[in-house]
């Protein structure tokens, strides 16, 4: 490697770890933020939910009583289809931005998770992939966990699997 090379690799480096220390400080300073919040550590009884994706869920939905039902909440997730069927006719596609996205990606990174570290989910996943595609049972997971962090947080109580993926 010459010395041109090794310079750029060395200042890519030093960039990289300013950034770091920089997001360090500010993941920190949200942890400490929310840290006492009950909603905070109910979210994190989900086996795939951690710091990062627990701020995000806890801080994007704010008060969950503003949601009427579990549905409503996993729509605003964008976590369901926007498609209905009325008489036979497909109605409302085109509507797939409505919602929030940071929750949708929250949920999703969760499923990814809870597909390696829960074995109901997992095998859930199994048996909705042989059906569908994994994508389909990834968002199916995802909707049932934007379902139950619903069900959670409306009634301050932790996770149970065996709820979620009974049978």
């Amino acid at each position: 490697m010459d010395s041109y090379t090794l310079q750029a690799v060395q200042a890519g480096l030093a960039v990289y770890h300013a950034m770091q220390a920089e997001i360090d400080v500010l993941e920190q300073s949200a942890h400490q933020a929310v840290k006492l919040s009950k909603e905070f550590e109910i979210l994190q009884t989900i086996r795939g939910i951690g710091k990062i994706l627990g701020l995000t869920i806890m801080l994007e939905t704010g008060d969950i009583h503003r949601f009427a039902s579990a549905g409503k909440f996993a729509s605003y997730c964008r976590c369901v289809d926007s498609l209905r069927t009325s008489n036979g006719k497909k109605k409302g596609s085109g509507n797939v931005k409505a919602g929030n996205p940071y929750l949708s990606w929250a949920f999703s990174e969760a499923a990814h998770f809870a597909v390696r570290y829960e074995p109901l989910a997992q095998r859930f996943y199994e048996r909705k992939k042989a059906r569908t595609n994994g994508i389909i049972a990834i968002r199916a997971i995802a909707r049932k966990l934007a379902r139950a962090s619903w069900m959670m947080l409306k009634h301050q109580q932790p996770y149970e699997a065996r709820l979620m993926f009974p049978g």
